[in-house]
């Protein structure tokens, strides 16, 4: 079972999350780093996939538009996080090590998960 790679959206680059999650040794990439800030969400979600990544965002209804869109047309992607803005960068980098500790990358595939189901505590 493979570890979750995060690919991290143009609404949630926060640099202070990404070096918090760094400095714990998770492999993340963002839309900055690989400069595909203006493109759409549904070619941001086919580059995650095609990097075997798990999108990671606060764009709660477009992604979970998309996602339905991909399970009616039977096409897959590598997974979704989607998470609050209202949690800080410490509550976010918790509740995404505890979902890493939970779910594989391939558990991952085709799922759309809300970060608020894995408590920081």
């Amino acid at each position: 079972m493979s570890l979750i790679r995060l690919f991290i959206d143009e609404d949630s680059m926060d640099h202070r999350f990404v070096r918090a999650l760094r400095a714990r040794e998770v492999d993340i990439t963002t839309v900055g780093e690989i400069r595909t800030i203006s493109f759409s969400d549904e070619a941001q979600l086919a580059l995650a996939t095609e990097q075997q990544r798990v999108l990671y965002t606060f764009n709660v209804g477009d992604f979970c538009q998309l996602h339905s869109l991909y399970m009616a047309e039977g096409r897959n992607h590598t997974g979704i996080i989607i998470s609050s803005q209202e949690y800080s960068v410490g509550e976010q980098m918790r509740r995404v090590l505890k979902l890493m500790k939970a779910k594989s990358a391939e558990e991952m595939v085709n799922q759309l998960i809300f970060l608020s189901a894995y408590s920081g505590e």
